[in-house]
């Protein structure tokens, strides 16, 4: 019996070896998307209508919008750091002790006019070119708080309130410092997991350079769309009515204010017009606002985990929330 004619051209769908080269990417889940949304137009406009919805989409795009120029910002220049900036460079610029190195490293931060978004990248750009994770960790609380656009902001929400801008300089420093000293004492190297970079070293300076900023972006930016859909939620479930009964008790509405700031996660350098305008609670805890929120909020929270990893992230967030309550609660007694 004759054997059936071979036919040597390959299936539709598939190369010269019989395996399949279709498969499901970006382009074409867009495409159903967006006929999804042709089909399903007129629900989807009555949903999208709601009020609450409506809410949560202002304020989504409100942290977006105060984010992103930072987020930018820092990853370029941790992209500036890994690139252009030799490792000699650190061991001259910080003292050799760690201990030392903790101060000075959050002092530096107050030449940085960045946002916390900018600050996570370039943390952990700083422990990748050899500085000690303490130091990194002290500039990256400290400098969002301390630099002198947040500070100015800050002297201009509270005009009435010079004091304000001490409180807030003083207390955010003290807490970046401690907390660079807790884990110089406590941490421990395996806690923190930078994610695999592509080697840098092999490319022109031009390419790594772009291979790093394209690297981070997408490790820092996915988790802050994240950290920016929380916030966003939370600002619409959390009643107005709720604030003002807490603000009647000097301890609860401390508390209530720090919790405040992880959940709205506010930029710094909008922070304290926002502050300002709690006007039932006061300035003691209106101060321990200003000091949580450029540290612990959820954006960083999340943005924290894609570049440090979640060990990480589970102990140092508790434990800086906590050390920026106590230390924010003790300034504001003896400046306000």
């Amino acid at each position: 019996m004759a054997e059936p004619a071979h036919d040597p051209t390959p299936p539709a769908g598939t190369d010269d070896d019989g395996s399949r080269w279709w498969r499901i990417g970006s382009l074409e889940v867009l495409a159903a998307l967006f006929l999804l949304l042709v089909v399903f137009q007129g629900p989807v406009g009555s949903f999208l209508s709601t009020p609450r919805l409506q809410t949560w989409t202002t304020v989504f795009v409100s942290v977006m919008v105060q984010s992103v120029p930072f987020l930018v910002f820092g990853v370029l220049l941790s992209a500036a750091i890994a690139v252009f900036v030799p490792r000699s460079f650190w061991a001259r610029a910080l003292p050799r002790h760690p201990a030392l190195a903790v101060p000075v490293a959050g002092a530096a931060g107050v030449v940085l006019p960045g946002c916390e978004c900018g600050s996570v990248p370039i943390a952990g750009s700083l422990i990748r070119r050899g500085v000690t994770p303490a130091a990194a960790l002290a500039f990256l609380l400290a400098a969002p708080a301390i630099n002198p656009i947040v500070l100015a902001a800050t002297a201009v929400a509270f005009p009435d309130n010079p004091e304000m801008v001490v409180g807030r300089a003083a207390a955010s420093l003290l807490v970046a410092v401690l907390m660079g000293w807790l884990w110089l004492r406590l941490g421990r190297a395996h806690w923190i997991r930078l994610p695999h970079r592509p080697e840098l070293d092999d490319l022109s300076r031009g390419r790594a350079f772009w291979a790093a900023v394209r690297h981070d972006v997408v490790h820092a930016g996915g988790f802050l769309v994240l950290g920016a859909m929380a916030a966003a939620a939370i600002n619409v479930l959390v009643p107005e009515r709720w604030l003002r009964t807490l603000a009647d008790n000097p301890v609860l509405s401390v508390l209530a204010l720090a919790v405040l700031a992880v959940l709205l996660s506010i930029c710094s350098e909008a922070d304290a017009f926002v502050a300002a305008s709690l006007s039932q609670f006061s300035l003691s805890a209106r101060l321990t606002f200003l000091v949580v929120g450029p540290m612990v909020d959820l954006k960083l929270i999340s943005m924290q985990t894609g570049v440090f990893g979640r060990r990480f992230m589970v102990r140092f967030a508790p434990t800086t929330f906590v050390v920026a309550v106590l230390v924010s609660s003790v300034v504001g007694m003896v400046v306000l």
